[in-house]
C-alpha cells in the first residue's frame, strides 16, 4: 500500500483531519462547552464562539484540500453523497455560526429576538452536528470501498482500523448529542460547605 502520491485515488490526511478535527471533535466540544463549563455566561458563549471558527475553518481548510487532490489527481469533484452532504453541512454551519455571532455575541439581537432565537440556535446546531458525524460515516464507508476496490483484504488489519475509528466517531457524536440533552448542573452559590 503506498502513499496518496504514489496512489492519487487516495484521499490527503489534511481532508480526513481537517474534517474530522473541525466538524467533529472540535465542534462536539464547543457544543459541549457551553452546557459543562463552570464559568460565566459570556466566558462560555466566547468558548463556544471560538472553537467553533475553529472547527469551521478547519472543516473549510479540509474540504479545499479534498478539492484540490481531486483536481490534482484527475478524480471527478461532487460526485457522491458524502460529498454533496458535506457541502450541505459546511455551509449549515458556517450560516449557523454567522447567525450566532450576530444575534448573541456581536451586535446582538435584541432580548426578545434572543430568547425566540435560543431553541432553534440550539436545535439546528445538533442537526447539523448530527449530519456531520452521519457524513463522516458515509466518508469512512467510501474510503473503504475505495481501499477495498484496490485490493485492500475485507477483513484486514486497515479494514477493522477504518470500521473502529467510524465507530468511535459515532460514540463521540452520540456523547455530544446526550451531554447536551441531559440535566445541566445547577449553579448554586450556596452549595459550598467545610469539610
Amino acid at each position: 500500500m503506498g502513499s496518496y502520491q504514489q496512489e492519487p485515488h487516495l484521499q490527503p490526511p489534511s481532508f480526513s483531519h481537517g474534517i474530522g478535527m473541525g466538524l467533529i471533535i472540535l465542534g462536539g466540544e464547543a457544543i459541549i462547552s457551553y452546557k459543562s463549563l463552570p464559568l460565566r455566561k459570556d466566558v462560555k458563549k466566547l468558548v463556544h464562539l471560538v472553537l467553533h471558527a475553529i472547527a469551521l475553518a478547519l472543516g473549510i481548510v479540509g474540504i479545499c484540500a479534498a478539492f484540490k487532490n481531486h483536481n490534482e489527481s484527475g478524480v471527478a469533484n461532487l460526485y457522491s453523497l458524502h460529498s454533496w452532504i458535506g457541502i450541505g453541512v459546511i455551509c449549515l454551519y458556517g450560516i449557523q455560526w454567522i447567525y450566532g455571532f450576530l444575534v448573541f455575541f456581536y451586535p446582538k439581537g435584541s432580548p426578545g429576538l434572543r430568547s425566540e432565537s435560543v431553541p432553534w440556535h440550539v436545535i439546528l446546531g445538533l442537526l447539523v452536528y448530527v449530519l456531520a458525524v452521519g457524513n463522516a460515516t458515509l466518508g469512512f464507508l467510501e474510503k473503504l470501498t475505495f481501499l477495498e476496490s484496490s485490493g485492500l483484504e475485507k477483513f484486514g488489519s486497515e479494514a477493522f482500523l477504518v470500521n473502529f475509528t467510524a465507530l468511535v466517531t459515532i460514540l463521540f457524536g452520540v456523547f455530544v448529542i446526550f451531554s447536551v440533552i441531559s440535566q445541566a448542573p445547577v449553579d448554586d452559590d450556596n452549595s459550598y460547605s467545610e469539610i
